[in-house]
């Protein structure tokens, strides 16, 4: 069941989290400062210009978990990728359409339907893959969110020297279009009050991850670049919890994290003793009420680390609080702003990344920096101001 937290004042419902608290009544969203133009996304950091295309695959192993009426599983998947292509048209965020049926699912009023389509990305659309030997990382995005929402943080990977393959589940945002404009939205929105619902989607999502990395070598002409042994996951809500689902089901992914979502998946008494980083807003500090992190904290037997960014909020790990000025919503007190908190993310991913697919050691992630000091380390520094 949701709990909807607040990313900016008035954008309470921009998404759904992964906790367990009772859904509250949603009523619609209007802006409450004016629109300050498209958004742009903060340019990335690496040393490669980024490319990126779309992929679609079929399981037709598996029916559809949410739609009945289909018997195959198909997935949009968008890959990010280094390139040497400096010039080229820009990717589109979202379509126009798309654009409207995730404000309308939102329900973020006042502002024209194709606000979200005007936002400016980094991305070279279809530009050609460079590189040899590039790590993998596969994001999962958050209940009600599309994979779109997590774009700054994988422009910025893909700039750093990996590829990228951010999985859209469909039937679990509010509008997935696949190629001949035909839309797949939430039904999956229709049981979320349901008993289990968290652990049927996180299964659901590690099938995906599953089989996105069965079709990769034959459906992208750029998979040859992909260095097969060094595959980490890494998901907002929701899709954070389907990382810890996902590694439990396939040992491919031999690293992940989970930014501020609540777990579903069990690990065995026994422990996991793969790479894991949960990374949150308060929310998830030791003795919280949701205490799935306190749970699992006990049984990662391996490298771990546990983030706390006092100041954040659960859509602080999306590009959320980017859209805050094109939706005209004026921003919560205390809320972190948002180039701080899209740079803090993309740092301590990537740090945890570079660490466990790239052996480069992060001293960084040993303990906290003055550099950041919102960054908590639990349960060491956790409460501290």
């Amino acid at each position: 069941m949701r709990q909807i937290l607040a990313v900016a004042a008035g954008l309470v419902v921009l998404a759904a989290s992964a906790c367990s608290a009772p859904t509250a009544p949603r009523s619609a969203t209007s802006p409450s400062a004016t629109p300050t133009g498209p958004a742009v996304l903060p340019a990335p950091t690496g040393d490669h210009p980024v490319g990126t295309t779309i992929l679609y695959v079929n399981d037709t192993s598996r029916p559809d978990p949410w739609n009945l009426d289909v018997q195959t599983r198909e997935l949009k998947v968008t890959l990010w990728y280094p390139t040497e292509q400096e010039d080229g048209e820009r990717a589109p965020y979202m379509t126009p359409k798309e654009s409207e049926l995730f404000l309308r699912g939102s329900e973020i009023a006042g502002v024209p339907s194709d606000t979200l389509s005007k936002t400016r990305t980094n991305a070279i659309e279809d530009a050609e893959p460079a590189g040899e030997k590039l790590p993998l990382v596969v994001l999962s995005p958050g209940f009600t969110n599309p994979m779109i929402t997590l774009t700054s943080l994988a422009e910025d990977l893909a700039s750093r020297g990996y590829v990228v393959a951010g999985i859209d589940h469909t039937y679990e945002n509010y509008a997935t279009i696949f190629p001949g404009g035909r839309v797949a939205e939430c039904l999956a929105c229709d049981s979320d009050t349901d008993p289990g619902f968290g652990t049927r989607v996180v299964q659901g999502r590690a099938a995906d991850v599953s089989f996105v990395l069965d079709q990769l070598p034959s459906k992208w002409d750029g998979a040859s670049l992909i260095d097969r042994s060094k595959i980490a996951m890494a998901g907002q809500s929701m899709g954070g919890a389907s990382a810890m689902a996902a590694m439990l089901k396939d040992s491919r992914v031999r690293a992940g994290i989970d930014m501020d979502g609540t777990t579903y998946a069990r690990i065995p008494k026994s422990g996991f003793s793969r790479p894991f980083m949960f990374l949150g807003s308060p929310q998830h500090t030791p003795g919280s009420r949701d205490n799935s992190w306190d749970r699992d904290w006990k049984l990662l037997t391996g490298w771990k680390r546990w983030l706390v960014l006092s100041g954040a909020e659960h859509q602080s790990f999306t590009d959320g609080p980017l859209m805050a000025g094109a939706l005209g919503v004026k921003p919560a007190y205390g809320v972190l702003p948002a180039a701080r908190v899209a740079e803090l993310t993309r740092t301590y991913v990537a740090a945890f990344l570079d660490q466990h697919l790239k052996s480069k050691r992060q001293p960084l992630l040993d303990k906290p920096s003055s550099r950041y000091p919102e960054v908590k380390f639990c349960p060491a520094t956790c409460g501290q101001s």
